[in-house]
């Protein structure tokens, strides 16, 4: 499949995911697979945003050429207060925006937020970066970014 090809397809895919968004009454445009996300991203239809804590960001690891804005901080991820004004000096209204952070709950929020400010085409990234919690309380072992053997960096 070509790259026009990938790119069509992932756009169809996400208007499929704001029909189930709108069907549900999801308070943002809708929830992406992380390989979704990864096709949005790779063919340029889509800007990722990953809103874990800075710390999450660098140490944890992260997607190539997301952008970091912080949900919340500190060790007790405090709601950061500067959010939507940084959220806004990073995406533009219109454009097709990716949230992420650790299990997808944190961008779920972020997304709501962010939805209810005018930005219109904002998704989260379900399963988000590390994934559900196992048995045994690990993360990426079930599910996510990571465990998809998508790509990401650690600093």
């Amino acid at each position: 499949m070509n790259a026009l090809s990938k790119s069509l397809t992932a756009l169809a895919e996400l208007e499929e995911v704001r029909r189930r968004a709108r069907d549900a009454r999801l308070p943002y445009a809708g929830e992406v697979s992380p390989d979704l996300a990864w096709a949005l991203v790779q063919a340029g239809e889509a800007q990722l945003i990953d809103v874990r804590s800075r710390e999450e960001f660098k140490f944890v690891g992260h997607v190539p050429g997301s952008s970091n804005v912080a949900w919340a901080t500190g060790t007790t991820l405090t709601r950061n207060p500067r959010f939507l004004r940084e959220f806004e000096a990073t995406a533009a209204r219109d454009a097709v925006v990716l949230l992420i952070c650790r299990s997808g709950k944190r961008s779920a929020d972020a997304a709501a937020v962010a939805s209810r400010a005018g930005f219109g085409n904002v998704f989260n990234v379900t399963e988000g970066f590390e994934g559900d919690l196992d048995v045994d309380g690990h993360r990426g072992a079930l599910n996510g970014w990571r465990q998809r053997g998508l790509p990401w960096l650690q600093d």
